[in-house]
């Protein structure tokens, strides 16, 4: 999985951001950084981007909208929204989260202006946003306490079990006053507001800033917990990106166009991976292809050598073809393969009386075996005929020619049918 680069985008018209990379469980894998966007661009073109964007823009409501999703359900929420809307819809954009369990839908809300600053802001330093969060969606959602984080002069507020949202005020007990989580004091209700148990996150320079008003607010608290940020707020949002349920503003129209950029990064080595194998796999199916064919060519220029041995007086086409076809002829002949067979035991008797004579060729034909045989004389040539005819069958000499090893003649045997039959 590709790393996370948690990235606040600077409120309007600031110019130095800061930046930090996070694992899958949110632990920093390094430094925060600060500086101008584009500084953070090499970075970001290996991590897979979240931005923050200030929460003072974004307006975050769960109104009740009716069941479905889609296009039906994006028209119902300026409708639902109405009251606690300021601008003109069509000058607004309307993000919508996951569903609850209680029913109710998260929807963010901002001015169009603003977001497409924001992604020209992104796009200028050569930066693509997988997802962007209004900044305190990533506050901890403590279920005993009230979260507070004090950052400048803003203040942001999550209850347990509700949205986060923000009051940017200054001094810090006007704003605690107007997010109601102290009591008014110029408030004459009958009932006094039950003191809530907080715990306040800020860093060492807010705090040294606003210790001395928090002193004198002690009592305005069921509790109150200090936590101090010594690294900065990052790598404490940071922790909640594993369980963020946050509604992410690039939806719809301003959909991310880096989501398969992303997927690639994610799963770029397992890919690369399954190439190397299927490349070995196909090597070794090349290889084993190419040795089947020399194993085939060596077998075939093997059946060359017989047939030229066995049928010299034919021109070698297709051997293999050639020999299977003369094969199934010699077994279709009448009365059968037994003639032929029975012409070559008559040869081998009368070869074995003239140790000195050999066949150099022979062929089977139609019940006629024609053989070239090179005997020591004429003298022999004739006794292999007289013992062949002997044996029930007639021998005919075509022609005999003298060589230096007696005589070379052509010599025909005519399988003839037993006596007593057709």
């Amino acid at each position: 999985m590709p790393l996370t680069l948690l990235l606040r985008l600077p409120p309007s018209g600031g110019t130095e951001t800061e930046w930090q990379s996070v694992d899958d469980d949110g632990n920093p894998t390094g430094p925060r950084q600060r500086g101008t966007l584009e500084l953070a661009s090499p970075i970001a073109a290996t991590h897979r981007v979240v931005a923050l964007v200030p929460a003072t823009q974004v307006l975050l409501a769960e109104p009740d909208l009716p069941p479905g999703s889609g296009v039906k359900l994006a028209r119902a929420v300026p409708f639902a929204l109405e009251e606690q809307l300021t601008e003109d819809i069509d000058e607004l954009y309307f993000a919508i989260g996951r569903r609850s369990a209680s029913g109710k839908t998260p929807v963010a809300v901002v001015s169009r202006i603003v977001i497409q600053g924001w992604l020209e802001m992104l796009k200028l330093a050569g930066i693509e946003a997988y997802a962007i969060y209004p900044d305190i969606s990533l506050l901890p959602d403590n279920p005993a306490q009230t979260v507070l984080w004090l950052e400048h002069d803003r203040l942001g507020v999550r209850r347990p079990g509700a949205l986060p949202f923000a009051v940017e005020l200054t001094p810090a007990t006007e704003a605690l006053v107007v997010a109601g989580v102290i009591p008014d004091p110029n408030d004459a209700a009958p009932e006094p507001k039950p003191l809530e148990s907080a715990i306040l996150y800020l860093t060492r320079e807010d705090w040294a800033r606003v210790e001395d008003e928090f002193d004198g607010l002690a009592e305005q608290f069921e509790s109150l917990k200090i936590q101090l940020l010594s690294d900065g707020p990052l790598a404490w949002l940071a922790r909640e990106l594993p369980r963020n349920q946050a509604v992410n503003l690039l939806q719809g129209e301003f959909a991310a166009d880096t989501d398969y950029g992303a997927q690639w990064r994610q799963w770029r080595l397992p890919a690369i991976l399954v190439g190397v194998l299927l490349a070995v796999h196909l090597g070794a199916e090349f290889l084993q292809i190419h040795q089947s064919n020399k194993q085939s060519a060596a077998l075939d220029a093997e059946i060359a050598a017989v047939f030229a041995s066995v049928m010299p007086s034919e021109t070698p086409t297709d051997p293999r073809r050639q020999m299977e076809s003369r094969l199934a002829q010699i077994r279709k002949s009448a009365p059968g393969p037994q003639n032929f067979l029975h012409a070559l035991e008559a040869m081998s008797v009368a070869l074995a009386a003239q140790p000195k004579s050999s066949i150099d060729s022979l062929s089977y034909h139609e019940q006629t075996v024609d053989m070239k045989i090179t005997a020591s004389s004429v003298d022999a040539l004739s006794q292999l005929s007289q013992s062949v005819g002997r044996q029930g069958m007639s021998a005919e000499i075509q022609s005999s020619t003298p060589v230096a090893a007696g005589v070379e003649a052509h010599m025909q045997l005519h399988i003839q049918p037993a006596r007593g039959k057709p």
